[in-house]
């Protein structure tokens, strides 16, 4: 079956990871300089300028590119995609309730998903008890959302009375 004919799979939570706009800060750097060179009274030369506007442009549309495929969070019915690593609904048994109080619950020393060493910056992350008794933490942005999300594909699958 050719991908076109295939319907489209329900996204049901999406996080992208990083926005393009971040590469404006190149142009903005580069005005910058061209604005610096002329209060100093060396008049508009484009090279400074055009080195600036190159370079930051350049660096942070690799951030940008790398946080979207590092970073980006999707959820359907069927997958929970985090980074590059796809886990299935199926192998979710439980979702854990959030943290609270000043006790650290143990899956927060669970493995993060995706490939990176640990939750990423700015994201919380969301403990799942996995099958073969495995855990990990899911993680991002709007946590609270992708939190009520897992915890409804899994109680549709496992009802909580029968949870492990």
């Amino acid at each position: 079956m050719t991908r076109s004919s295939e319907t489209p799979t329900q996204v049901l939570f999406y996080e992208q990871g990083a926005s393009w706009w971040w590469v404006l800060a190149g142009p903005a750097a580069g005005v910058s300089m061209g604005l610096i060179q002329a209060s100093a009274g060396y008049g508009f030369q484009w090279l400074v300028p055009g080195i600036f506007l190159v370079l930051v442009s350049g660096f942070l549309a690799i951030q940008v590119k790398a946080a979207r495929i590092h970073t980006s969070v999707e959820l359907t019915p069927e997958t929970l995609r985090q980074g590059t690593e796809r886990i299935s609904i199926d192998e979710i048994v439980r979702v854990y309730p959030e943290a609270t109080g000043p006790e650290t619950p143990k899956w927060q020393s669970f493995r993060a998903l995706g490939e990176l060493t640990g939750v990423p910056r700015g994201r919380t992350g969301i403990g799942l008890k996995l099958t073969n008794d495995r855990g990990a933490q899911a993680w991002a942005r709007k946590h609270q959302r992708l939190r009520m999300a897992l915890t409804q594909l899994v109680e549709e699958r496992i009802p909580p009375d029968r949870a492990p």
